[in-house]
């Protein structure tokens, strides 16, 4: 159960940690990218995540009989795996193909897919207003694509990977948000990071005997430990404990914010540019958006 509401400060200060979370490990992701392939990072995040929240959920329910049904826990474990584990798995993949400011603009697009399976699962309708913000949105990702530096480093693939985590992001904030009356945001993430890591296990050992982990350098294990603990675990229970006080939209809202901080965080980390052509569809995406959730 939910328990006493907290108050819309502390609400809102959380969402706030969550989003400079967020913003920074785009950043720390290219760190990382520069001394682990993609799909073994991705895969050693998940693992570092599951280790990080394990002992935290046994700290919590030490003492506390548990109840657990098989189809409750395979539903969690399905939720937790197709959502959130691929989510961050498809991110880290999109993030070695594409740009900073472009993965954080396509990220923006999350509210938008968040609609389309509230609306697929009935919780929503489509209006005349909001028809028209997705198709601003779809305007601004195709002038992102149409007019891109390839020396930015982003790809249409990449952007592809991005928006396909999005997908995974929005369906697991839905799901979860439905789940929210009958668990608490740890015993959720627990399940998610957990069953997530002894899924991708066997692909976690395959890719490790080929890497020699003595290469990796202390900000590159300084920036995987961030990916896990920071922006996935921390970042994650903020996110779900957001989810059983505001509506999903309003907190997959936030996102609004992360192309600001993430690109300005990569101009002065990363020396990345901004372009003509990057602040125009940014403008297009992020007025789409807030179309799309304000009428």
């Amino acid at each position: 159960m939910t328990g006493a509401r907290p108050s819309e400060g502390r609400l809102y200060f959380l969402l706030f940690l969550m989003l400079v979370f967020w913003s920074l490990n785009y950043v720390i992701g290219k760190f990382a990218l520069r001394e682990f392939p993609p799909l073994l990072l991705a895969c050693l995040r998940t693992t570092f995540s599951g280790l990080f929240v394990l002992p935290i959920y046994l700290a919590r329910r030490k003492g506390v009989r548990g109840d657990w049904k098989w189809p409750e826990l395979r539903g969690l474990l399905v939720l937790g795996v197709a959502g959130l584990v691929l989510n961050q798995v498809l991110f880290v993949i999109g993030l070695s193909w594409t740009s900073v400011a472009h993965a954080s603009i396509v990220v923006v697009l999350m509210p938008v897919m968040v609609l389309l399976f509230s609306v697929f699962l009935g919780q929503e309708h489509f209006t005349i207003g909001k028809t028209l913000g997705i198709i601003v949105a779809a305007a601004g990702v195709l002038v992102l694509q149409l007019s891109k530096d390839q020396s930015s480093g982003a790809t249409i693939y990449g952007d592809l990977f991005i928006f396909m985590s999005g997908i995974a992001l929005a369906a697991y904030t839905v799901k979860s948000k439905q789940l929210a009356n009958r668990y608490d945001t740890l015993t959720i993430n627990s399940i998610a990071y957990v069953g997530g890591a002894l899924a991708l296990a066997p692909t976690t050992l395959w890719l490790s005997f080929g890497f020699n982990f003595t290469r990796a350098s202390a900000l590159g294990w300084a920036s995987l430990a961030y990916m896990s603990a920071f922006a996935g675990v921390l970042s994650y229970l903020i996110y779900n404990y957001a989810l059983q006080y505001i509506p999903a939209s309003r907190v997959s809202a936030f996102s609004y914010l992360q192309p600001l901080g993430a690109t300005l965080f990569a101009v002065f980390l990363l020396g990345e540019l901004i372009t003509a052509s990057l602040v125009i569809g940014g403008i297009l995406v992020l007025a789409g958006v807030f179309i799309t959730e304000r009428v």
